[in-house]
């Protein structure tokens, strides 16, 4: 499949705007949380959780991804009390060290998403897609911040026993979601400059689901809106390995690799932002994947659609 051109985009956010699409943008992910699926556990400190966003902001991540709640599969849910205790400290001393770092709180609870915004974060990063805090929308809208849409299939506790999607259902079922979200965003007066969408990976998509999401990840497109793709250590990349494991899945910290072809895939397919916990790794293997983008756009540029080289030489 030929790769079409990245469309660029000026993400419009609380204080400023960031160019997309130009090269990909990396946002990290900083789990401020005792039980999250990959690195629960080694942040919970504001002292810890500070440095370790200090040291991915050195990494060269464009957006710091700040979460108080673990949203891994069966996951106890978290109150928003106990969340903001959790992560404001960490976006207010990561802002005191580094007052122009771009921050984003992982959120679907309107008032979690109203103290980070206040004390200094951008965007708001719902994995429901605006829909398990009926107060969100509205939230969003008034506070004039960026938005990330991801949609998610059913909530954590649920995720060990849906049941399984077809594989011509799996992309519909994702649109379906999506516009509803984007609905209800601007619905509530959010206006589409601010919106960003995101699949969902894993989010109640069973193992080779996910790779059709990846697949057919252009489909999202014709919402004319960014895209942001969060493939980092999930639990399907893992199951394609366990070949090399004696048959279990590979070990959350020995998926890098597969991480790193999943976000050249994503970025291949016009995904203009990743979510990763590994930044270096990722933007390097995103400045690869633009640099074949920018290649293709130049061929475009001179050719046209359709353009079929032609051959000096008959072979033999």
């Amino acid at each position: 499949m030929a790769l079409a051109p990245r469309t660029r985009f000026d993400w419009h956010l609380r204080t400023r705007s960031l160019a997309l699409g130009g090269r990909t943008r990396i946002m990290a992910i900083l789990n401020v949380t005792p039980d999250s699926f990959s690195d629960g556990g080694r942040f919970v400190s504001p002292h810890a959780a500070i440095e370790r966003a200090l040291a991915l902001l050195d990494q060269n991540a464009d957006i710091l991804d700040i979460g108080g709640e673990s949203t891994r599969p069966n996951a106890a849910p978290l109150s928003d009390h106990a969340e903001q205790d959790r992560v404001l400290p960490v976006i207010e001393g990561v802002l005191t060290q580094r007052p122009d770092a771009l921050l984003s709180i992982d959120t679907y609870h309107a008032s979690t998403a109203r103290a980070a915004i206040a004390v200094g974060a951008e965007i708001v990063n719902d994995v429901s897609g605006l829909t398990w805090d009926p107060q969100m929308p509205a939230a969003c809208a008034s506070l004039c911040c960026g938005v990330v849409l991801m949609h998610s299939r059913g909530r954590p506790q649920q995720w060990t026993s849906l049941p399984p999607i077809p594989p011509l259902a799996r992309m519909p079922v994702v649109l379906t979601g999506l516009r509803e979200s984007i609905l209800a965003a601007r619905t509530a007066g959010v206006p589409s400059d601010r919106i960003v969408l995101d699949p969902g990976l894993g989010f109640g998509k069973l193992g080779d689901e996910n790779y059709t999401l990846l697949a057919l990840l252009h489909q999202m497109h014709q919402f004319g809106l960014p895209l942001l793709c969060g493939a980092s250590r999930k639990g399907f990349l893992g199951a394609s390995l366990a070949w090399f494991y004696g048959g279990k899945p590979a070990p959350v910290g020995e998926r890098g690799n597969a991480t790193t072809a999943a976000n050249v895939a994503a970025v291949l397919a016009g995904a203009h932002l990743l979510r990763v916990h590994d930044v270096r790794a990722a933007v390097e293997a995103a400045a690869i994947a633009d640099a074949i983008l920018n290649a293709a756009d130049e061929v475009a540029a001179k050719t046209g659609p359709g353009w079929v080289p032609e051959t000096s030489a008959t072979p033999q």
